[in-house]
């Protein structure tokens, strides 16, 4: 398809008196659009994830980033330095909290929900690194139809905030859920994506999980030192058939 043209701004969200502020990206063209929500790395709303929420966004739908370290750093943005990594980490896995993390995903649906080219019941969300793990939480959500969840480390181990792992919950994933996982990833054992993939078969939850040999954690991101151009260009390509397929762009 031709990728449209589009325009991008920062909003506000309204959560629990907290403005949470969110990248939002959509096509130019007059249209009825769905609606994804792209999920964060450790490194905040940064120039990747910017990249993504455009990419979805020329592709026809309408892609919202929301800043899920809104609570702990306000507008938080960094690299991928060692030091970068720490800092990231410790928000995210030491200062968030899944219910919180659900809360401020829901607020960014609900804000797509007033936008008048926002087709309705038509919602996704692909997320990265801990939003990865994060779009795994948010594909519980009633209004999540297709989930795209790159590298989630921990799905099988633990939750944002401390519980039962997030793993689950995997009987309340309603939609469609692709997974994507490098095979060279120190953070994501293959024992842990066999895992996954038998607990998405044993509830009988409409998935594919992806194996890429040669790949590292954040394969996908073209601004980091790990990033693999032929396990991302065929991502890139499985990502936009579950949202066309599911979300019918």
């Amino acid at each position: 398809m031709t990728e449209q043209i589009i325009d991008t701004t920062t909003v506000k969200l309204s959560q629990d008196n907290l403005p949470i502020s969110a990248y939002l990206a959509q096509p130019q063209a007059p249209g009825s659009y769905p609606g994804v929500v792209v999920l964060q790395e450790i490194f905040g709303v940064n120039v990747h994830i910017r990249e993504v929420t455009e990419r979805i966004a020329q592709q026809g739908y309408i892609a919202i980033a929301p800043a899920l370290f809104q609570r702990q750093a306000p507008d938080f943005e960094t690299g991928y330095t060692p030091e970068d990594i720490e800092i990231g980490r410790e928000y995210a896995w030491k200062q968030t909290q899944a219910s919180e993390l659900l809360s401020d995903i829901q607020s960014a649906i609900d804000y797509l929900k007033t936008l008048p080219q926002v087709k309705p019941d038509s919602f996704g969300c692909i997320g990265f690194c801990f939003g990865g793990h994060v779009a795994y939480l948010a594909a519980t959500l009633p209004d999540i139809t297709a989930t795209a969840s790159f590298y989630g480390a921990g799905i099988t181990t633990r939750t944002p905030g401390g519980g039962a792992p997030t793993i689950t919950l995997t009987p309340d994933i309603k939609g469609s859920i692709y997974t994507f996982f490098g095979m060279e990833d120190a953070s994501i054992p293959g024992e842990q994506v066999d895992q996954i993939a038998a607990e998405l078969e044993k509830y009988q939850i409409s998935h594919r999980v992806f194996r890429y040999d040669g790949a590292n954690h954040g394969f996908f991101c073209d601004h980091r030192a790990s990033y693999n151009p032929k396990a991302a260009a065929d991502a890139w390509e499985q990502v936009k058939q579950l949202f066309g397929s599911v979300l019918g762009a």
